[in-house]
């Protein structure tokens, strides 16, 4: 068999997503990555050609959406009296992201 999944693009991938890892870490990485994508080579042998595509596992699930009507909304004056902190008509929110 072929191997799918080495060192180095487990190192790449982890530079990517700038992951730092121990030696033993890595090392258990490497095998559960190549367990699963043997799990996943396995699965390619099924037959599935009598099995019809879908698009949910159940038939039954329906993506149930509300009509898009026109509410009565709270006054944008109102809802800003009740901020914490508010500028230029805007709610002030602390910042999410840190650089």
């Amino acid at each position: 068999m072929e191997e799918v999944f080495s060192r180095d693009l487990l190192l790449r991938l982890m530079a990517l997503a700038q992951i730092r890892c121990t030696e033993r870490e890595l090392e258990r990485l490497i095998g559960n990555m190549r367990a699963f994508l043997s799990y996943v080579e396995r699965l390619d042998e099924v037959d599935l050609s009598d099995v019809p595509p879908c698009h949910h596992v159940l038939e039954c699930v329906v993506n149930a959406m509300r009509g898009d009507e026109p509410h009565n909304f709270l006054d944008s004056k109102l809802f800003l009296e009740g901020s914490p902190s508010h500028v230029g008509g805007m709610v002030r929110v602390p910042p999410v992201i840190k650089f």
